[in-house]
């Protein structure tokens, strides 16, 4: 072999390693940018933190615009049926509607509020007796000698007057929140009214924007709106089932004001996850005064049977179905929508997900064409590249 000679010329245009070497170190050449493009991302900046500012400023608004879009979601198909059917101008039956919804309220309200009040008071004026019947029992007996179990519950039940007091005390209060309260009840009403009447004219001149995409967007509208209101009409199904199955209990055991309860627990079941126990816990103290403990415990098995029965036969029947969402998705949806909004943002946060989900499900079968094609070229070139290389020189 003939050893490699340093000093060899070689070809016009290519570089031997022994240059290299003489060059030293590559050095990296920094040029001023332009000034132009300096002034383009300052500009961008400037107006991303203008606009950030400025939601961050108006997230009230915004706020109460998402609730006033679910509420219309919720009511275009019984709007719609009744306009059919009836033939009555659109405005006329959306504030049928609201008279109707402020009636039920009222009459919730004006039932289940003395009758809670009462209960409470008689609780708090028996909790002696009551304590005496749970010492019967040996096995109680012996934990309470230890731990003063009945002690501890009749003071917390003599307090709860005082409690009620404290709670309906500072009305001054409450009045400013009071009236900031019916503001934006006030303002939700008047834009969900809008919304009803004209959302179709308003998505129409929305979708006109969108070109030749306009036909995927109107779907993709429609699904939501479809979506919120099987979510809305699924929601009410299933606190109407546990107001009967509550009062029908209730009235088997001789509690009194059971219907009023019923409409606690169907009040309470409309928060999805946790509303049914929070219900149940509140309907276990009205039957303490009847029958102690039998009448408690029979109340206690039956809601833990319903609230199984609501788990794994209704609710999957029903969110699943008219939602499809993941169940792990509907559980972090909830936690998110109680950390932002409260009770409002766990009613709101299912078909918030589902509006997600189905806007991502879109946008996934819209790119799915163009991300098969690149696929397709991209192993059309491979073929391509293998047959030459196979092919004889």
């Amino acid at each position: 072999m003939r050893a490699h000679d340093p000093s060899t010329s070689t070809r016009p245009g290519s570089t031997s390693h022994s240059s290299l070497d003489d060059a030293g170190p590559l050095r990296v050449r920094l040029a001023t940018p332009p000034v132009g493009g300096v002034l383009r991302i300052v500009l961008v900046l400037v107006v991303s933190a203008l606009a950030l500012y400025l939601v961050w400023r108006i997230l009230g608004v915004i706020r109460l615009l998402a609730i006033a879009l679910f509420f219309a979601f919720a009511l275009f198909p019984l709007v719609d049926a009744v306009t059919a059917k009836i033939k009555a101008p659109r405005g006329v039956v959306i504030l049928g509607v609201y008279l109707i919804l402020a009636v039920l309220v009222a009459l919730i309200g004006y039932t289940v509020i003395p009758s809670l009040v009462k209960e409470m008071q008689m609780l708090s004026r028996n909790a002696p007796h009551y304590a005496a019947e749970l010492r019967r029992n040996a096995t109680f007996r012996h934990y309470d000698d230890h731990y003063h179990i009945t002690a501890k519950l009749v003071r917390d039940a003599r307090r709860l007057p005082e409690l009620l007091a404290r709670l309906a005390g500072p009305l001054k209060d409450v009045t400013v929140g009071a009236f900031s309260f019916v503001t934006q009840l006030l303002a939700v009403l008047a834009i969900t009214f809008l919304l009803t009447k004209h959302g179709q004219q308003y998505a129409e001149m929305g979708l006109q924007l969108t070109g030749r995409r306009q036909q995927r967007y109107r779907q993709v509208i429609i699904d939501i709106k479809d979506a919120v209101a099987g979510y809305t009409l699924g929601n009410i199904i299933i606190s109407v089932l546990a107001t009967i199955a509550t009062w029908a209990v209730l009235s088997i055991l001789g509690v009194p004001y059971a219907l009023a309860f019923g409409f606690v627990v169907g009040f309470f079941d409309l928060i999805p996850l946790i509303g049914a126990t929070l219900g149940a816990i509140v309907v276990s103290l009205a039957t303490v005064p009847v029958n102690f403990p039998t009448a408690t415990i029979v109340w206690i098995v039956f809601i833990i049977v319903w609230q199984r029965f609501e788990d794994y036969v209704v609710q999957p029947l029903v969110y699943h179905r008219a939602l499809k969402v993941n169940p792990i998705v509907t559980i972090l949806s909830v936690l998110v929508g109680g950390a932002l909004l409260g009770i409002l943002g766990v009613l709101l946060a299912i078909p918030t997900a589902a509006a997600i989900q189905i806007i991502l499900r879109s946008w996934w079968s819209a790119r799915k064409p163009e991300v098969t094609a690149a696929a397709d070229d991209e192993e059309t070139m491979r073929q391509a590249s293998e047959l030459e290389h196979a092919s004889p020189s």
